[in-house]
């Protein structure tokens, strides 16, 4: 990780990409926003992510995860991904955890609509899905592994972390520095990354982007019936964002 990207900062990532209905990031395009606040404020996410808010927001429902200890490992790791700072809130408030919950309940967590057959090797980063295992079951190693990860280097579970040490841990997934089977653990990350982007800006019928918050961070309108009324204007326009459901 070069020195520039060590400097990133989320709110250079909202202001200079276009991402804002979950399109996938490749591997080497941004370098993984972990790594770029790293250095920065730790925010205290011990604090963030506090059992009444998970409490708050369990009535949004499970559809994949068995036990609410899974669910709030992967929404601190998320968090640490997308945290929350003045810009706006973070991925456990735009409830991350639970678009990567449904999504993994169903399709894509099964890769239904994907070529699963072996052989099966190590692929480049560059190319597709190379597991054998499926996404649900990828998530469900990884979930465990930082956990066992959390152990075996602070003798502590990961929900018991500070944040410059759960940062530690994802930088070490990134890295490939954490054995897994099937996977590799970079891969993980790549996924892990992807998904809480994804569910940061896609539309809310998906479970994540709460009240459109990702989109207003964003400056973007959502899903409009048309722009004929301002199309032709040469001011730029501020659109209050508009969801799917309200069409």
């Amino acid at each position: 990780m070069t020195e520039k990207q060590k400097n990133y900062t989320r709110r250079d990532f909202l202001k200079t990409t276009g991402i804002a209905t979950g399109a996938l990031i490749g591997g080497g395009v941004i370098g993984g926003l972990v790594g770029f606040n790293a250095n920065k404020t730790d925010q205290g996410l011990s604090n963030v992510a506090t059992p009444e808010k998970h409490t708050m927001q369990v009535s949004q429902g499970f559809q994949f995860f068995q036990n609410k200890k899974d669910f709030d490992i992967l929404s601190n790791a998320t968090e640490r991904i997308f945290p929350k700072d003045d810009l706006g809130p973070g991925a456990i408030d735009l409830g991350v955890g639970y678009f990567i919950d449904h999504q993994l309940a169903g399709q894509y967590g099964s890769n239904t609509k994907e070529y699963m057959q072996g052989p099966f090797a190590v692929g480049a980063p560059t190319q597709g899905y190379q597991s054998r295992l499926s996404r649900a079951e990828l998530f469900k190693q990884g979930i465990a592994k930082l956990e066992e990860e959390a152990n075996s280097r602070f003798k502590k579970g990961f929900l018991e972390l500070e944040g410059k040490q759960m940062d530690e841990i994802l930088t070490a997934f990134q890295n490939d520095e954490v054995a897994m089977v099937g996977t590799t653990s970079s891969f993980f990350f790549r996924l892990l990354r992807t998904s809480t982007l994804e569910g940061a800006f896609s539309d809310p019928m998906y479970g994540g982007n709460r009240n459109m918050d990702g989109w207003r961070m964003k400056g973007f309108p959502g899903h409009q019936m048309a722009y004929a009324n301002v199309i032709e204007s040469d001011k730029f326009q501020k659109i209050k964002p508009m969801s799917l459901g309200q069409m």
